[in-house]
């Protein structure tokens, strides 16, 4: 095997829960391989460079082997390795999403109809 469909081969490297979510991903261009956009059907070979944009932040990857099968999460990293500038971008983002939910203080509960009244007022709705 040379070449994988993208989709899939995000889908065994457990970059998305899906292939459907994976081939969405790659519509909506938050999948890049060597610097341009990538389509669900594109071939990715080994070597290649892919940028992938999910939930879990922005992986700057480069593909080490193929596959079409998802397996476990230890084989599924096997397949793939992650540039250290992307690991170490999203380890201080997280570090700031992390800092930034100290400094807002949580709700008790439910606004009340005054407090929902400023809130649309404050979003200019109302």
């Amino acid at each position: 095997m040379t070449s994988v469909r993208i989709d899939k081969w995000l889908w065994a490297a457990r970059f998305f829960k899906t292939r459907s979510l994976a081939g969405r991903a790659c519509d909506l261009g938050r999948i890049q391989s060597n610097g341009q956009l990538a389509k669900p059907a594109r071939e990715v070979r080994i070597g290649d460079m892919l940028r992938v944009t999910n939930e879990g932040g922005d992986f700057h990857v480069e593909v080490l082997l193929l596959s079409e099968v998802r397996g476990p999460a230890s084989v599924a990293q096997t397949l793939y390795r992650e540039t250290e500038a992307s690991r170490e971008a999203r380890l201080k983002a997280a570090a700031e999403r992390k800092a930034a939910m100290q400094f807002e203080p949580m709700p008790a509960g439910r606004p009340s109809k005054r407090d929902r009244r400023k809130i649309i007022q404050f979003r200019g709705r109302g």
